[in-house]
C-alpha cells in the first residue's frame, strides 16, 4: 500500500490532492451529521462556489443526500470512508506516526485523527467519534465501563449508538463530579452512553474534591460504599487527560496545593492525580472513585485526549504507564513525539 501510494505521489500529484480534499469534505459532513452549504464552506476555509461543485460530484456519486434541511452522507458514503481510512491515514502520514506513539510507549493500539482539536471543534468530534468506535470493538458483554468527565469524553459519549452487544454492560462514574459543569460531568457521560446505546446505569451523587474529613464521612455511608465496590469492578475505563494547572482551576484546588503542584513541576493530571514530566506521580486529591490500583487491575485502559496544547500533558500520563490504547490528533501526536526527542 505504501509503495502505490509513493508511486502516485510521484506521478500523478494532482489525484492525491483531489483525494484529499474530497475525503475531508466527506469527513466533516459525516462528524456534522447534518450541515448547511455556507456553514461547510468556512470550516473549510473555501468559497461556496468551490465547495457546490466538490457537493455536487459527491451526491452524483451516491455518497451525500442534500435538500432544503443540509447535506448529509449517504450510507455509501458512510461505507467508504470505513473502506479508505487505513489509505487516508497512510495518505495523511498518520500510519507511521501512530506506530511511532504505540512502539514508545508500549501500547496496545493508537488511533490518531487528522487536524488540532484546539483549533477545531469539528477535530474534537472527530476525536470522539474515534474514541465511541473504539469502545465499541473493545467492549464484551456484561461489562462493567468507568467513564470521567470532560469535553472530549462528552464528545465520545455523543458519538454512540445503539448496539446488541452493549445491551448487557453497565456504565459508571470513574469518580464524582458535582461542582462543575453538568454536561462535563462523569454521571452525566454515563448515563449518556447509556441511553445512546441501549445499556444499564449507576450514578455517584458526591462532590469530585473533598476535604480529608468530608471524604472519611462519606466512605463510610453505606449506600456510596456500595455503588464505589460496584465502580471498582470495572473491566475497563475511558478517560480523559488534562494540563495540571488547568484543571486545578477548574477542580478548584485550593491556592496552597496549586502553587505546591507547580513547585514540583506538575504537568499533567488524569483521575484526580498529578503527574509531572517524567510520569511520576505527584499528588492524589481526595476523590471517590477509583484509584490508581484499580486502573492497574483492569483489562483496558484507554485515554482519549488531543489538542497541541495537550501533547505534554498525554505525554507526562503514557509515561506512568497504566495506558493501553491511545486516541489522540495529529497536532498532539506531534507534541508529543516533539517531547519524546528533547527529553
Amino acid at each position: 500500500m505504501r509503495e502505490i501510494l509513493d508511486i502516485q505521489k510521484q506521478l500523478l500529484p494532482d489525484l492525491m490532492d483531489t483525494m484529499k480534499k474530497r475525503y475531508t469534505v466527506l469527513h466533516h459532513i459525516l462528524v456534522s451529521g447534518m450541515i448547511g452549504r455556507r456553514t461547510l464552506a468556512g470550516m473549510l476555509n473555501t468559497t461556496e462556489r468551490v465547495l457546490r461543485a466538490e457537493v455536487d460530484f459527491l451526491k452524483e456519486q451516491g455518497l451525500v443526500d442534500v435538500d432544503a434541511s443540509g447535506i448529509r452522507i449517504s450510507m455509501a458514503g458512510r461505507e467508504l470512508l470505513e473502506r479508505i481510512e487505513p489509505l487516508v491515514k497512510d495518505l495523511f502520514g498518520l500510519t507511521e506516526l501512530e506506530e511511532q506513539l504505540r512502539v514508545h510507549f508500549d501500547l496496545k493500539q493508537v488511533v490518531i485523527v487528522p487536524g488540532d482539536s484546539d483549533a477545531s471543534p469539528q477535530v474534537k468530534k472527530e476525536l470522539g467519534r474515534a474514541g465511541a468506535s473504539v469502545l465499541r470493538k473493545l467492549v464484551t458483554e456484561n461489562d462493567v465501563v468507568a467513564v470521567t468527565g470532560g469535553s472530549t469524553m462528552a464528545e465520545v459519549a455523543n458519538h454512540l449508538t445503539a448496539a446488541p452487544a452493549m445491551k448487557g454492560i453497565w456504565f459508571v462514574p470513574a469518580r464524582g463530579g458535582l461542582g462543575e459543569s453538568l454536561e462535563m460531568q462523569a454521571n452525566t457521560i454515563a448515563s449518556t452512553m447509556a441511553k445512546k446505546t441501549g445499556a444499564r446505569y449507576r450514578l455517584l451523587h458526591v462532590p469530585d474534591h473533598l476535604g480529608e474529613e468530608a471524604y472519611q464521612s462519606l466512605i463510610q455511608d453505606t449506600t456510596i460504599s456500595e455503588i464505589i465496590q460496584f465502580i471498582r469492578q470495572a473491566r475497563m475505563v475511558i478517560h480523559g487527560m488534562g494540563d495540571a494547572m488547568v484543571m486545578a482551576r477548574r477542580r478548584k484546588v485550593d491556592r496552597e496545593t496549586t502553587e505546591s503542584l507547580q513547585r514540583e513541576g506538575a504537568l499533567a493530571e488524569a483521575f484526580g492525580y498529578y503527574f509531572d514530566r517524567s510520569g511520576r506521580m505527584l499528588h492524589r486529591m481526595p476523590t471517590i472513585g477509583l484509584r490508581l490500583e484499580d486502573i492497574h487491575g483492569m483489562d483496558t485502559v484507554i485515554g482519549v485526549a488531543g489538542g497541541r496544547s495537550k501533547g505534554e500533558a498525554i505525554a507526562s500520563v503514557l509515561k506512568y504507564g497504566h495506558e493501553d490504547v491511545l486516541v489522540t490528533d495529529e497536532a498532539a501526536a506531534q507534541e508529543i513525539i516533539r517531547t519524546i526527542s528533547s527529553s
